[in-house]
C-alpha cells in the first residue's frame, strides 16, 4: 500500500506544471561599418524539470543567413521570395566565435544533423532537477540584410534573434527548431540585462527599460516641437556622376582615421522571454505616459524618421489606446514601458518583441494603427502567454488577430469581409488547411488565412455563442491561469469548454472548411450602376449574386461592340456559374458576344476538382467590300463544351498543378463567294458579279495533359496536346522553363515538337483544306487560330497595322512570311523549335532613362522542319531570327523587332516590302491572359 501511494504522489508530481528559467546578462558592440556585433553572453539557466540534463540545445539563428541551404532559405524560395537566395555574399550573415563554458569549464558542442543553426552543449556534468549552471560564451554576428525580420537597411539595424539562445525544454521534451520566416517562436522566461556599446549619434529603442540617465536627457532632444513638424518630401536621388574633386576630397576623407565616440547604455527587463533592440541616427523620439485601467501609470515611446510623421503623428494615442484595450479585455499590462518603432521598407508589416514592436512604413495612419494594435496585442498571445508558436500559430497569431478586429471595429466600424470571401474561395476549392496545421506546413496563404483569419472567426462564433460578458470572463481566466508559462491547446481548450459547456466547437479546430457560422445565405444584386452594391457585398456576402456591368468590345470587323455583362460569378465561386456578354456591333450591324456555363464538383480525393462547361462566342472574322460600294461581313460562330480533371496534390505547400482537359470545338464559319452571272447571251453579254457568305460548320476535339510547376526559382511546365478533326491528328509538346538571374529578370527557354498525321492517306484535296491546321515556325496569323481563342484586332488582314498581328504557337518564330504561296518554314509533317527570351540589365537598356520604364528582352529562335531534311532541298536546314522584345501592360501586349535572321527571311522582306521599310518588319501579339492573371486563376480557380 505504501509504494502504491509512494508511486501515486510520484505520478502527481511529474503531472504538475513546470519550466525552465533562463537569465541573461549581455554585452554587445554594435560596428556600425562592418555590420556586425561583438558580444559576450552569461546565461544562468535553472532546471526546474524532473529530469537530469546532459545537453542543452541551443538557438543560433543569425547562422539561418549564412547561406542558401538553410531551412530559412528553403522556405523563402517554396514561398515565392527569391530574394535571399540571389543575395550577395555581404548581405548574408552568421554567428561564430562562439567558446562555450559551463561553470567555467570548457563544454564541447555538436551540431546539428540538418541545421547549421542548432546546435547541441555537451554539459561537463549532468544537470539535476532544481539545479542550475552558468554558461558563457562569447560570439560575433555579421548582421544580414534585413530579408526576414532583422539585420540592416542603410545605416538602420534591427537587432533581432542576434543571440546564443536555448531550446525550450518542457513536458514534452526539447524543442529545437531553425529560424524560419513563416512560423515564430518558443523561448523561455527570464530577465535580461543588456549592455549595448555603439556610436554616441544613435537612437536606440529596446526591449525593457532604459537605465542611463544621461541617455534619457539626451533622447528628449530628439523630440520634435510640434508647432515645427512637417511633411518631408522624399529625398531626392542623387546621382552616381561625381566630379574629379569630389573623388579626390572623398579619397582624403576615405584615408583619414576616423574616431568615432561611443556610448554604452543598459536596459533591464524581467519576466520576458526574448530581447529585441533597434538602432538609427534618424530617429524622432516621441514619448508620452499612459494610465491603465489598473491604475498603473506606464511610459510609452515611439520611435520614427520625421519623414513618416504624417502617419506616426498620432503613435503615441494609438498605442496608449490600444495598450488600454488589450488590458481591459484581457488583464493588466504588467510592464513598466512600451515601445513603437518604425522599421525599414525592406521588412514588411509589422513584428513584436517584449514590450517593443517594430512596423514598416505604411500608406495611411489608419493602417498603422491597425498593425500596431496587432503588434501590441502580441504582448499578451506570445509575450505573457508564451504559446509555441511553431507548432501552434493559432495560439497567438490567430487569437490576437481576434482581438485586433474587435479593436478595430470599435475605432473604424464593420469592415469589408475580403478575408472571409478569400478564405471560402480557398476552401471551396479543397485547398484550405486546418487552423491546428503547424506553420511550417501551412502553404503561404493559408498561414495568413486559416492561422489568422479563421481561428479570429471561430473565436468569433463562441463569444457569439456565450456572450460577450462570458467570453471576456473565459479569456481573462485563461490569462490569470497561464501568463508568463507556456500554456499548450488543452489548456485553453480546457478553459473555453469550461465556460460554453460543450466542446461542439472544438472539432472545428481539426477540420477544414467554412466554419457552419460562416456559411454563405440569401442573394444580391451587383452593379457598379447601382449605389453601394458592391460596398454592401463586401460587408455581407451573399450565397448567390447577379451581377450586370456595362461592356465594350473592338475588333476590326465589328469596330465599337457595346452591351452588358450578365454573370453569377463571385467569390467565392458557387458551384454553378454562367457568363453572358451580349453586344450589338455597330461595324457589321450584328449581335455579337460570347458565355460560358460552368459547373464545379470538388472531393477530397485525387481528382480535388472537376469542371464541366460550355463556352461560346459569336463574332465578325473579315469583311468584304465590292465595287457598288456593298458591305458584306462574315461572322464565326463556335460552341465549346468540355470537361475539365484538376488533380490533388499530396502536399498543400507544393507548386504543382496537374490537369486533363478535353474540349470539342463545334465551328461555323461564313466565307465569301463570288459568282459572275451572265444577262444575255454573246456577243452582248454583260457579266454581274453575285456575292454570298456560306456558313459551313467544322469540329476539332481537343486533349490536353498539363503539368505546371510555379515555383519561385526556375519554374516549368509541359502540355501535351493532341487534336483530331475529319482528316488529321494534330499531337504536340509544348515546355517552358525559367532560368532565374540573380539581378531580378531571367532566361525564358520554350520547346515545341509536333507532327501532323492525315488520317487515311494525305492527299492533295486534304492539304489545301487543311492548309490552317499545318504546323508554322513562324507566328500563326489570325486565319490560322482554327479554334478562336486568341484576340485578334484584324483576323483576316494583309494590310496595315493589324497585319503585323501574329500569336506565339509551335515555332514561335517572330518573322512573318504570310504573302508567300507557302509560308516559310510550314509543314504538314513535323517541326521542332527552341525559343530563348531573355531580360536586359537596366544598365544596358537604352529604354531605363526614360520616365516610363518600358522593360526590354531580346529573342532568339531556331528551329527546322521536316521539308529541310528532305533530298534535293535547297535552303537552310536550321531557321533563326534574333531580335528585340518589348513586353508592355504586363506582358498583355508584346512587341517584337527582328534584327538578325536567315537570308530566306530577308528575302522576303525585299521581295514583299515596298522600299524594304524596317516598320512592316515589327510584329506583335496581343496575350489577355497574361502570367499576372495566370497567378491569380491559381488561386480562385475560375
Amino acid at each position: 500500500m505504501l509504494i502504491l501511494l509512494i508511486c501515486f504522489c510520484f505520478l502527481q508530481t511529474r503531472a504538475q506544471y513546470w519550466q525552465q528559467k533562463v537569465d541573461y546578462v549581455i554585452d554587445v558592440r554594435l560596428n556600425e561599418k562592418e555590420k556586425s556585433l561583438d558580444g559576450y553572453e552569461k546565461v544562468s539557466y535553472t532546471n526546474h524539470s524532473s529530469d537530469t540534463l546532459t545537453f542543452i540545445w541551443f538557438h543560433l539563428w543569425p547562422n539561418a543567413y549564412k547561406n542558401d541551404q538553410t531551412a530559412f532559405s528553403d522556405q523563402l524560395l517554396k514561398n515565392g521570395n527569391t530574394n535571399f537566395y540571389f543575395s550577395e555574399k555581404e548581405q548574408k550573415g552568421y554567428i561564430n566565435k562562439l567558446d562555450f563554458k559551463v561553470n567555467g569549464n570548457t563544454a564541447k558542442t555538436e551540431d546539428h544533423p540538418q541545421h547549421i543553426d542548432i546546435i547541441k552543449l555537451l554539459l561537463p556534468k549532468p544537470l539535476p532537477p532544481g539545479g542550475q549552471i552558468t554558461i558563457t560564451t562569447p560570439f560575433h554576428v555579421k548582421l544580414p540584410f534585413n530579408f526576414s525580420r532583422g539585420g540592416y537597411e542603410g545605416n538602420t539595424f534591427q537587432i533581432t534573434q542576434w543571440y546564443p539562445k536555448p531550446a525550450v525544454y518542457d513536458a514534452a521534451g526539447w524543442h529545437p527548431m531553425p529560424y524560419l520566416d513563416q512560423g515564430e517562436f518558443y523561448s523561455e522566461f527570464g530577465s535580461f540585462d543588456v549592455r549595448i556599446t555603439l556610436p554616441k549619434n544613435y537612437v536606440v529603442a529596446a526591449t525593457g527599460q532604459l537605465q542611463n540617465e544621461e541617455e534619457k536627457l539626451w533622447l528628449k532632444t530628439k523630440q520634435l516641437i510640434a508647432a515645427t513638424q512637417k511633411e518631408k518630401t522624399p529625398l531626392k536621388k542623387t546621382t552616381l556622376a561625381k566630379t574629379k574633386k569630389q573623388v579626390q576630397t572623398q579619397a582624403q576623407k576615405t584615408l583619414a582615421p576616423v574616431i568615432v565616440e561611443t556610448k554604452t547604455i543598459q536596459f533591464l527587463q524581467t519576466n520576458v522571454h526574448d530581447f529585441a533592440w533597434f538602432a538609427s541616427k534618424d530617429f524622432t523620439v516621441a514619448q508620452d505616459t499612459c494610465l491603465l485601467p489598473s491604475g498603473n501609470t506606464i511610459d510609452v515611446f515611439a520611435y520614427y524618421t520625421s519623414h513618416h510623421w504624417p502617419q506616426w503623428k498620432n503613435s503615441l494615442q494609438y498605442a496608449k489606446d490600444a495598450v488600454r484595450f488589450y488590458s481591459n479585455e484581457i488583464g493588466n499590462y504588467p510592464y513598466k514601458t512600451l515601445s513603437v518603432v518604425q522599421g525599414p521598407q525592406s521588412f514588411g508589416g509589422g513584428m513584436e518583441y517584449p514590450t517593443i514592436t517594430v512596423i514598416s512604413p505604411t500608406t495611411t495612419a489608419e493602417e498603422l494603427e491597425i498593425t500596431m494594435a496587432h503588434e501590441i496585442g502580441h504582448n499578451w498571445f506570445y509575450g505573457m502567454l508564451a504559446t509555441n508558436e511553431r507548432d501552434h500559430p493559432w495560439m497567438d497569431e490567430g487569437i490576437n488577430t481576434f482581438y485586433e478586429r474587435k479593436y478595430t471595429l470599435q475605432k473604424y466600424g464593420i469592415p469589408e469581409k475580403t478575408e472571409e470571401i478569400f478564405f471560402q474561395t480557398i476552401a471551396g476549392r479543397k485547398k484550405d488547411q486546418p487552423i491546428t496545421t503547424t506553420s511550417e506546413n501551412f502553404s503561404a496563404t493559408n498561414y495568413g488565412l486559416s492561422a489568422y483569419h479563421k481561428t479570429a472567426e471561430w473565436l468569433l462564433a463562441i463569444e457569439k455563442k456565450v456572450g460577450e460578458a462570458a467570453f471576456r470572463r473565459m479569456m481573462q481566466t485563461y490569462f490569470e491561469q497561464w501568463q508568463f508559462k507556456h500554456p499548450q491547446p488543452a489548456d485553453f481548450l480546457a478553459i473555453a469548454k469550461n465556460v460554453s459547456r460543450n466542446d461542439d466547437f472544438i472539432s472545428e479546430l481539426n477540420n477544414s472548411g467554412i466554419l457552419a457560422r460562416n456559411q454563405p445565405q440569401g442573394f444580391a444584386f451587383v452593379s457598379p450602376v447601382k449605389k453601394n452594391s458592391i460596398k454592401n457585398y463586401l460587408l455581407n456576402p451573399t450565397k448567390n449574386i447577379l451581377a450586370f456591368s456595362p461592356a465594350i468590345g473592338v475588333n476590326g470587323y465589328d469596330k465599337l461592340m457595346v452591351g452588358g455583362i450578365f454573370t453569377n460569378y463571385k467569390l467565392p465561386p458557387n458551384k454553378f456559374h454562367f457568363l453572358l456578354v451580349p453586344m450589338y456591333a455597330t461595324g457589321s450591324k450584328q449581335l455579337t458576344g460570347l458565355g460560358k456555363i460552368n459547373y464545379t464538383a470538388t472531393s477530397s480525393g485525387i481528382i480535388r476538382k472537376t469542371d464541366f462547361f460550355v463556352n461560346a462566342a459569336r463574332f465578325s472574322m473579315n469583311n468584304f467590300d465590292d465595287t457598288a460600294g456593298n458591305k458584306y461581313t462574315m461572322q464565326f460562330q463556335k460552341l465549346v463544351p468540355g470537361i475539365r480533371l484538376t488533380l490533388k496534390e499530396k502536399d498543400p505547400r507544393s507548386t504543382v498543378v496537374r490537369s486533363i482537359q478535353w474540349k470539342t470545338f463545334l465551328l461555323n464559319e461564313e466565307s465569301l463567294r463570288i459568282k459572275n452571272d451572265s444577262l444575255f447571251t454573246p456577243p452582248d453579254t454583260i457579266i454581274t458579279q453575285r456575292i454570298t457568305t456560306p456558313a459551313t460548320n467544322r469540329y476539332l476535339n481537343q486533349l490536353q495533359l498539363v503539368y505546371d510547376d510555379y515555383r519561385a526559382l526556375y519554374p516549368f511546365d509541359v502540355r501535351l496536346q493532341v487534336e483530331q478533326s475529319t482528316d488529321f491528328v494534330r499531337p504536340a509538346v509544348t515546355a517552358n522553363y525559367f532560368f532565374n538571374y540573380p539581378k531580378n529578370g531571367g532566361l525564358q527557354l520554350r520547346f515545341f515538337a509536333g507532327a501532323f498525321i492525315y488520317l487515311n492517306g494525305k492527299t492533295t484535296s486534304k492539304q489545301f483544306a487543311n492548309d490552317r491546321y499545318h504546323l508554322n515556325l513562324s507566328g500563326p496569323n489570325g486565319y490560322e487560330d482554327y479554334t478562336y481563342t486568341d484576340y485578334f484586332l484584324g483576323r483576316n488582314e494583309f494590310e496595315g497595322l493589324a497585319s503585323q498581328q501574329m500569336m506565339i504557337r509551335d515555332g514561335g518564330f517572330k518573322v512573318r512570311t504570310d504573302l508567300l504561296a507557302s509560308k516559310v518554314g510550314k509543314t504538314d509533317e513535323w517541326l521542332m523549335a527552341l525559343n530563348l527570351n531573355s531580360s536586359i540589365p537596366n544598365k544596358l537598356n537604352p529604354l531605363a532613362v526614360l520616365p516610363v520604364k518600358i522593360p526590354l528582352r531580346v529573342f532568339f529562335d531556331l528551329g527546322t522542319y521536316a521539308d529541310a531534311w528532305k533530298t534535293g532541298f535547297e535552303g537552310d536546314r536550321f531557321l533563326f531570327d534574333l531580335g528585340l522584345h518589348l513586353p508592355l501592360l504586363q506582358e498583355s501586349v508584346n512587341i517584337y523587332i527582328p534584327l538578325f535572321y536567315n537570308r530566306v527571311f530577308g528575302d522576303y522582306y525585299k521581295s514583299t516590302i515596298p522600299k524594304y521599310r524596317f516598320f512592316k518588319t515589327i510584329t506583335f501579339s496581343i496575350n489577355l491572359y497574361n502570367k499576372h492573371l495566370k497567378a491569380i486563376n491559381r488561386e480562385v480557380e475560375f
